[in-house]
């Protein structure tokens, strides 16, 4: 055997190799099928990560279907919805160097968790890659691709992509170390936009996120999803995010954007009667960035507003 032969064996053979590296968390709440399907492809990955779901409070039989066809998966159960916090729960068993964030529609591609763990084991100071996002059945990228490709933020040469403000939890590899020095998904804003707060507190620390083209993952989106009530969340916990992190100028400015264009229909004033009912504890956590982190954020905010791929509508 030549000894490029001998190279190319070597490769394929650490490809097809078990990495104790990344653990897979997954979040669920009523999508049984959709859950049984990433697990099933979770399972057969080369990489054979340990896995950790933890079921919010499903009425489907997904607690029972998860125990009984996945022995091996680390099932918590803590009886009532939990929303992003489920993740914050599920990471406190993980005990490799990275968690790999996966929804109960998404699932990762072959190698793509172990060629994460090598980013991140290349650069201390990189909290989180994010991967490219395949829509299913068209094999089509997300829209949301674009943006992450395209982010306007500059960041340090040994970064393996472009620098990002926030990230996906979906499609996110991140540092345990960092997840917890960062407090995790904050329990205020219970699911919808979460990471935003999460990233926003990670670069304050002095982390940065990027995105990784060479990652991939799947996405099929569940055909359960209520949009209405996530764009509800969503509007919701952007303006909580802004009035605990933005200074007051640049909050005032957001707040009155997102007025004058967000759909005027009954999901829009619910979203604004919710936010403006946790301003007594938004307030009083407030707590906004230094400068160099809010010339990111406005940068962030002035390119969003040219994308096609963050709509409050639905």
């Amino acid at each position: 055997m030549t000894e490029e032969q001998t190279g190319t064996a070597a490769r394929s053979e650490a490809a097809d190799a078990a990495d104790d590296r990344v653990t897979v968390v997954v979040i669920t709440h009523d999508r049984r099928p959709e859950l049984l399907r990433t697990l099933r492809i979770m399972s057969a990955l080369p990489e054979r990560p340990p896995v950790v779901v933890t079921d919010n409070a499903s009425r489907d039989g997904t607690a029972r279907a998860v125990a009984r066809e996945f022995p091996d998966v680390r099932l918590l159960r803590p009886g009532r919805n939990l929303g992003a916090i489920g993740r914050n729960l599920a990471v406190t068993r993980v005990r490799t160097p990275y968690v790999a964030f996966c929804d109960d529609d998404t699932w990762w591609e072959p190698g793509s968790l172990r060629r994460a763990a090598d980013l991140l084991d290349r650069a201390p100071g990189l909290a989180a890659v994010t991967a490219r996002i395949v829509v299913e059945p068209s094999g089509e990228e997300d829209p949301v691709v674009a943006e992450l490709r395209d982010s306007p933020l500059t960041g340090p040469d040994w970064l393996p992509g472009p620098a990002l403000g926030s990230f996906l939890a979906a499609a996110t590899v991140m540092r345990v170390d960092a997840f917890r020095e960062a407090g995790g998904f904050h329990p205020g804003l219970w699911l919808g936009g979460e990471e935003e707060l999460l990233a926003t507190d990670l670069m304050r620390r002095g982390w940065w996120l990027s995105y990784a083209q060479e990652l991939t993952i799947h996405h099929a989106a569940s055909t359960v999803r209520d949009s209405t009530g996530r764009r509800v969340d969503g509007l919701r916990n952007t303006l909580w995010f802004t009035w605990l992190r933005r200074p007051l100028t640049p909050a005032l400015r957001r707040t009155g954007h997102l007025m004058r264009t967000v759909p005027r229909d009954r999901a829009s004033v619910r979203a604004f009667l919710r936010a403006a009912a946790g301003l007594p504890w938004v307030l009083k956590q407030r707590d906004p960035v230094p400068p160099e982190i809010e010339a990111r954020l406005a940068a962030l905010e002035k390119a969003r507003r040219a994308s096609t791929a963050r709509r409050y509508v639905g």
